[in-house]
């Protein structure tokens, strides 16, 4: 056997003659370390880790029973297989050897030939058993980078998209990289304060930051002579406006209706069409009034009419982040969530900080 490919072997036996017989019968094909007691492999193994450890069960102090019970509880040694070896030929000790994870048992006197081959066929059951492993673990880090791939791929899609909706709402450049960042503060302030945070809990954020790029995407729908208008509305004129909302949620229903259902599609749709409902129901499209309102909803709400006051629009100059944040917090419990606000003003700060970086 190539020198090489040998294989390190424990042999434990109390008795001097057994380790010099088996050393003889395994060193031309293994690199064998005979060790004398329990307690003996224990320091070695602090220094060597074999293939396969031969285990005699009878030896005083430390048997082979309680030395296994001590390998498999160390993680170090868990995985080292280990055959029995003992002058014991009764059922029971075998069971008990077995069930405490040995993986063979060799009654004594056993013979050169015997030994040899149980110990190839274990050590080829180990090799088979790594290499599994390691084919699992390559195969699970390769599903890991194709997941990411995907998600890659459909944030581009879903930034292409936003993007399109701006460029045709074109005085609201950066309002979806703003808002999303907002939302994101607002969301870690949440769980730092514990506030809602059963709920934001059970958020992905991989997910729900990158959905809440769609909140306008039913904008897209609305002519450009209403959207882009330079001036304010008509009635009529904010009534069509309005549409958005409700377009935008029929836009991702029939993504989600030819896809499976994804939490992604989820937070999308709920942001596209609760992010203009109001605390107190005056808002759109259905009136929907305090807790009714999903809580992406209502965080989007402060978001949005935040950078939309700091943002040159064809009806209006931009707002300064002072006036913006007054607005907003004079905007509690009618406009807008009471708790998310108080929330809100403690992160007035980063707020005007983001829109000063994004202009």
């Amino acid at each position: 056997m190539d020198s090489s490919r040998r294989q390190k072997i424990m042999l434990v036996d109390d008795n001097m003659a057994n380790l010099a017989i088996g050393k003889n019968m395994l060193k031309e094909f293994h690199e064998v370390f005979p060790i004398p007691s329990g307690g003996k492999l224990f320091e070695v193994l602090e220094r060597v880790t074999p293939a396969l450890i031969l285990l005699d069960v009878m030896m005083p102090e430390m048997d082979g029973y309680e030395a296994i019970r001590r390998l498999k509880a160390d993680r170090r040694w868990s995985d080292i297989p280990v055959i029995f070896l003992t002058s014991k030929n009764d059922e029971r000790s075998e069971l008990e050897g077995l069930s405490l994870g040995a993986i063979d048992y060799v009654t004594k006197p056993f013979s050169a030939p015997l030994l040899l081959k149980r110990i190839a066929n274990q050590l080829l059951i180990s090799s088979q058993k790594k290499e599994l492993r390691n084919y699992n673990d390559n195969l699970q880090q390769m599903v890991e980078v194709k997941t990411q791939q995907v998600l890659e791929l459909q944030n581009a899609v879903i930034s292409t998209v936003a993007e399109l909706v701006e460029f045709r709402d074109n005085m609201t450049g950066g309002h979806v990289t703003r808002t999303q960042k907002y939302l994101k503060l607002l969301v870690d302030k949440l769980l730092e304060l514990g506030v809602y945070s059963d709920e934001v809990s059970q958020w992905n954020q991989a997910f729900l930051l990158p959905s809440a790029q769609l909140h306008d995407v039913g904008k897209i729908a609305i002519s450009d002579a209403i959207l882009n208008k330079p001036g304010k509305l008509t009635p009529e004129e904010f009534e069509v406006m309005k549409k958005h909302a409700a377009i935008g949620v029929e836009a991702i229903e029939k993504i989600s209706a030819k896809t499976e259902e994804h939490a992604f599609l989820r937070h999308a749709g709920i942001f596209a069409g609760t992010h203009h409902e109001k605390w107190d129901g005056t808002g759109y499209p259905n009136n929907l009034a305090g807790l009714d309102i999903p809580l992406e909803g209502r965080l989007m709400a402060i978001a949005d009419v935040y950078d939309a006051l700091i943002s040159k629009r064809p009806y209006k100059p931009p707002l300064s982040t002072a006036d913006a944040e007054r607005i907003i917090i004079e905007g509690r419990g009618t406009h807008f969530d009471p708790a998310l606000i108080d929330v809100f003003s403690q992160v007035t700060e980063q707020f005007a900080e983001i829109a000063r970086l994004e202009e």
